[in-house]
């Protein structure tokens, strides 16, 4: 195990102190960080989204911003605004949230479709335009954005091209009974003001640096394409996943692998990494929904139709 991935752990193993009994989640969202990616959280209140964000940013020492949509946040909260200076005759540029490492976008989904996509350029390009003038987002540039189950009261449905801007979609769900007591006593809470950082802004920038550089066979990049194409072909799928999709795919079966000390990717990081890419980019189809098949199902499915590589 190298040194960066040794700290990578630690980092982890940390953060699961304080967000109990949801390691696989931890996990998920570290491996989507060094994969260079967006994690969005699709969650009821209260289950510690928000605190997953802030132990994150402990852990990793990365400068940290939370901006709680509201239907009356505007888009110049995310990407700040020009404001005139008397004393220089001069416009200057006040910075937004997205002026930060990481950016915990709260319950994303009770913003206006305005707000929301003042965010599209911030997380695909890294830098926020105002008044005709770029400014370039430190890096990395992670957002966690948090969102209510579709159908709660006060939101409404992400738009496929925001939905495509994140890496993963994930969601905690409720503790279980031995994790909630945990939580009842105060552990996490207790725990959380301890965490120190092990990695800083470089580590991370050089583990996914790292991470690229993992080793694809020819054979595992026919698989990725043989998956996504069957999204595509599917009759329980209207919309498959995109070409951004695919390349989400790889660099998350990448990081994983470096994550796993490995320097190649196996037909399984492929499988695992689909379900987390790939289910928050497909629209299941009316015989989907008639047989009562959900996005894990058919997902299920389709790795079970398309023949995986076998990789020595």
């Amino acid at each position: 195990m190298s040194e960066l991935t040794g700290n990578i752990r630690m980092a982890t193993d940390k953060v699961k102190t304080v967000i109990i009994g949801k390691d696989r989640v931890v996990d998920k969202i570290m491996t989507a960080i060094i994969a260079g990616g967006h994690i969005l959280l699709e969650d009821i209140p209260g289950v510690g989204k928000t605190t997953l964000a802030l132990a994150f940013s402990r852990v990793t020492g990365l400068s940290y911003k939370r901006l709680q949509f509201t239907p009356d946040v505007l888009p110049t909260d995310v990407t700040g605004f020009s404001l005139y200076n008397k004393k220089t005759n001069e416009f200057e540029f006040v910075e937004g949230a997205a002026m930060c490492n990481l950016l915990l976008a709260d319950e994303i989904n009770r913003t206006s479709p305005k707000t929301q996509s003042a965010l599209l350029e911030v997380m695909e390009e890294g830098r926020v335009t105002v008044d005709s003038i770029t400014h370039q987002i430190p890096k990395p540039f992670i957002v966690i954005a948090t969102q209510n189950p579709i159908g709660s009261v006060g939101t409404q449905k992400l738009p496929e091209s925001q939905l495509d801007r994140f890496m993963v979609k994930l969601s905690m769900g409720y503790p279980d009974k031995e994790s909630e007591i945990l939580v009842l006593k105060g552990k996490a809470l207790e725990q959380i003001e301890g965490l120190s950082a092990c990695l800083n802004g470089e580590d991370i920038i050089k583990a996914r640096e790292e991470a690229e550089k993992v080793f694809l066979r020819e054979s595992v990049y026919e698989y990725i394409v043989d998956l996504v194409h069957a999204t595509r072909t599917s009759d329980y799928l209207n919309l498959g996943i995109s070409p951004r999709g695919s390349i989400a795919l790889m660099r998350m079966a990448k990081a994983a692998a470096f994550l796993d000390d490995r320097d190649y990717v196996t037909p399984l990081d492929v499988q695992t990494a689909l379900k987390d890419t790939g289910m928050h980019r497909i629209v299941l189809s009316p015989k989907a929904k008639a047989e009562g098949l959900s996005e894990e199902a058919v997902t299920d499915r389709l790795i079970s139709f398309v023949p995986a590589p076998i990789v020595n």
